[in-house]
């Protein structure tokens, strides 16, 4: 009981970051198209952040699979997939020269991305609350589990 109870906290701040970083992101490329930055700054910053993104998304999507959390393995394999794809085609990274002509696109993207960080981010809250609930209150509900078995 203890392990889903860290497991959860983990997940927690793991998506934190992944909020972050993606908000970063979103942000670099606003003040980009705002002219407050210039087109070198914005993809040396959102550039110095990608991988560590990708990694982390990675790391997230293995450890709901290795801990038998479908769902949200499930949820959370097609944006891994596609940052894979975006890795192995080497297509990651923003070109400065090219950066004008790809930032609308850019910009959806990074929407698209942190709204499903914030879908994810409802569901991990809901899971940390409950298995914190289960864990300092079981000896008072026993034989109630508050879990639901579409998310276990």
């Amino acid at each position: 009981m203890a392990w889903d109870l860290i497991f959860w906290v983990v997940c927690f701040f793991i998506n934190i970051a992944l909020l972050a970083s993606s908000f970063y992101q979103l942000l670099s490329l606003s003040d980009l198209e705002a002219d407050h930055l210039n087109p070198f700054e914005a993809s040396t910053r959102i550039n110095s952040i990608v991988l560590p993104e990708f990694l982390l998304q990675g790391l997230l999507c293995i450890s709901f699979l290795l801990t038998w959390h479908w769902f949200m393995f499930l949820f959370t394999l097609p944006i891994a997939a596609y940052h894979l794809m975006l890795y192995l085609n080497r297509k990651h990274l923003l070109d400065v020269t090219e950066i004008f002509r790809d930032l609308n696109t850019e910009k959806k993207y990074r929407f698209i991305k942190l709204a499903v960080y914030l879908l994810l981010f409802t569901v991990v809250l809901f899971r940390l609350l409950s298995a914190s609930i289960f864990f300092f209150f079981a000896w008072k509900f026993e034989e109630l589990d508050i879990r639901t078995s579409l998310f276990y």
